[in-house]
């Protein structure tokens, strides 16, 4: 069975999955992620004594562990993607495959229960079929995930989340007013786009890819994000 999460990882990782073996405990967790295991084998379980230890399902555990290993893993490491755009582009689309598993949404957000989690991308489309690929059969909360593409917030008035391409940095005030407070996950990479009121943005740093959050506003769209994501991305205020 392929559980969320690691199809993605598998997706951006498959030419060098092997050399991760490489760099000891890295190599383990590569391992704890392809290996079968029975299905309670990787949930953390409640601390006997004392304390709230974080009990959440192994599909979670497995993509928080694919998250984790995108953020500080040499082997996704972004130093040849001025050769290869496409390489960057495959990481973001597993990231934003993954952040929607840590996101809760009212559901008010779906217009019924059978319609499809989409994303979005408004704008230049940078990702070429690696977000098609990366979503592809996938589902959340049994919702089948989908990609929509559009010039204009109206063209996707009905998804989830919504990355804002590089094309709309000189529109992103007008774009976050138009969305105002609609349960819609923002993205981007246009700098400062979280001090102006998106949600996450991707930033490069030593040759990889992190992200930075902007809680609040995520919390004011009615989203609830998870402390796991939070842990991991660089919190900032508007």
């Amino acid at each position: 069975m392929d559980f969320v999460g690691v199809s993605a990882l598998r997706r951006v990782n498959k030419k060098r999955a092997g050399s991760i073996v490489h760099w000891g405990w890295a190599g383990l967790a590569f391992f704890i992620l392809t290996g079968p295991w029975p299905a309670n084998a990787l949930m953390p379980q409640p601390q006997i004594a004392g304390g709230n230890f974080p009990v959440f399902s192994r599909e979670k555990f497995l993509c928080l562990l694919a998250l984790i290993l995108g953020v500080i893993l040499p082997d996704i490491n972004l130093a040849q993607a001025q050769s290869d755009g496409s390489r960057e582009y495959q990481i973001k689309a597993a990231f934003l495959f993954n952040f929607a598993q840590f996101v809760t949404w009212p559901r008010s957000s779906f217009p019924d229960p059978d319609a499809p989690f989409c994303i979005g991308i408004l704008g230049d489309d940078p990702f070429g079929p690696a977000l098609d690929e990366t979503i592809h059969g996938e589902e959340i909360d049994r919702h089948r995930m989908t990609v929509v593409r559009g010039q204009s917030v109206d063209d996707l008035k009905d998804c989830q989340m919504i990355f804002v391409s590089r094309s709309e940095e000189g529109r992103v005030g007008e774009i976050l007013s138009e969305l105002g407070s609609r349960p819609v996950l923002t993205i981007s990479e246009v700098e400062s786009f979280t001090r102006s009121g998106g949600d996450i943005n991707f930033y490069l740093s030593d040759g990889k890819v992190h992200f930075e959050i902007n809680a609040s506003s995520a919390q004011h769209c009615g989203l609830k994000i998870s402390s796991q994501l939070l842990n991991l991305g660089r919190i900032v205020a508007p």
